[in-house]
């Protein structure tokens, strides 16, 4: 699967997907809570992306066809630190299941422990998305932790896990 997605920059042409991602309630409550976002809001988010010196979001791009199925974004990037918080959306439900997710997180890893000189990649999934948690745990992340009800997610509290990878757990 690794050859066949590629992570790319995001495009202006990509904001009618990304919008309509961020507002499709079943797909965020995979990773937070749903709130709809306006185009003006989107956009104002595209552009602060593009300024920001701590996050780097790409596309997953289908090799065959240049096709956006999903986000790939590392952020808090923590220059001292070493540091940052990953996560990644696959928002082109077709696309799910299909192990591109596990090689776009592959590939991010290795942008930042490579090109940013990162020491450690970390995240948090909640407890529920059994298919994230798979995907994290594939690509080498280690549970380092649970926050108890540190979510609420369409009306319940639900539990955050705490993954870490550091480059030293890659390099094994």
């Amino acid at each position: 699967m690794p050859d066949q997605v590629r992570l790319a920059p995001l495009r202006q042409d990509d904001l009618p997907a990304l919008w309509a991602w961020i507002n499709d309630r079943e797909l965020v409550v995979f990773n937070a809570p749903y709130r709809p976002v306006s185009e003006a809001q989107h956009r104002a988010w595209f552009d602060d992306v593009a300024r920001s010196r701590t996050t780097v979001v790409f596309g997953i791009r289908t090799v065959d066809g240049d096709r956006l199925i999903g986000t790939a974004q590392l952020h808090a990037i923590h220059p001292v630190h070493r540091s940052a918080e990953l996560q990644i959306r696959i928002g082109d439900a077709a696309e799910r299941g299909r192990g591109l997710g596990t090689a776009a997180v592959e590939q991010l890893l290795d942008f930042g422990f490579r090109d940013l000189n990162l020491h450690r990649i970390g995240l948090h999934v909640l407890a529920d998305n059994a298919a994230a948690l798979r995907v994290y745990e594939k690509c080498g992340f280690q549970r380092e932790g649970v926050l108890r009800e540190a979510a609420h997610i369409d009306g319940k509290l639900v539990d955050l896990v705490i993954l870490g990878l550091l480059r030293s757990d890659r390099a094994r």
